[in-house]
């Protein structure tokens, strides 16, 4: 119930709200600011607002005479943590309903952020490729793995990723790029140097079985038929 003495006559709030709505804000004002000006409990209405599945940061402060000022920092959005929360740009796990196209990170539950870290850098450097980074695995032996947009996988180990990244983009541009058909899945995880597999290259040094035409098989027969013609009569028995 709202004291009649110093009342509350405004609700501000600020921020680049993408996803809070004014209904939400309309309600949680409803219910939750009880008393005036001195009185109503910002503890608790900060709290209301934290709940709001967009509201990262939320402050709420008094303003003279009858104002109250609350400052919503939203969620942004960066990728999916598997199919159960969404990342912020932060390295933060959060539950809301996003239908955005998202890259997908999967790992342990403690490699949120360092996934979240690497997903730029990662980005930026297969940039030159025309690609982007579709998933992202972190395995529990911190091993790390990428899928782009167009299907092909990157394996590239536990250690100077960025390294082994950066030299096979260096070599992609220079020959594999002009290579007929495309990479599928490509192991970076050597020392000196990278594997790579091309369906289509595989396909054109396979063996292939040529069947004998149809006037071979015609020859064939022929042969066989002068061949019967030339035998050897039988000899007669003698009366």
């Amino acid at each position: 119930m709202h004291l009649p003495i110093f009342p509350l006559r405004e609700i501000r709030v600020e921020g680049e709200l993408k996803h809070v709505t004014r209904e939400q804000v309309k309600l949680i004002a409803g219910h939750y600011l009880q008393g005036n000006f001195f009185t109503v409990n910002l503890v608790k209405t900060r709290e209301a607002f934290q709940k709001l599945p967009w509201a990262r940061n939320v402050s709420v402060r008094r303003r003279w005479p009858n104002r109250l000022e609350v400052v919503i920092e939203e969620h942004e959005e960066l990728a999916r943590w598997g199919n159960i929360a969404l990342v912020n740009t932060h390295g933060e796990l959060f539950h809301a309903a996003s239908d955005a196209d998202l890259p997908v990170f999967y790992g342990p539950g403690d490699g949120v952020k360092e996934i979240a870290e690497h997903y730029g850098s990662f980005n930026e450097l297969i940039k030159p490729m025309t690609l982007k980074v579709k998933e992202m695995t972190l395995t529990p032996r911190r091993s790390w793995q990428l899928t782009t947009n167009t299907g092909l996988v990157i394996a590239l180990g536990r250690e100077d990723m960025e390294m082994r990244l950066n030299r096979f983009v260096g070599v992609y541009a220079k020959t594999l790029a002009s290579a007929k058909g495309s990479l599928t899945y490509v192991d970076l995880r050597y020392p000196n140097g990278f594997a790579v597999r091309n369906p289509a290259a595989v396909a054109a040094w396979a063996p292939k079985v040529v069947k004998p035409s149809t006037d071979a098989n015609k020859a064939t027969k022929d042969k066989v038929k002068v061949n019967k013609d030339k035998s050897v009569p039988a000899k007669k028995a003698k009366a």
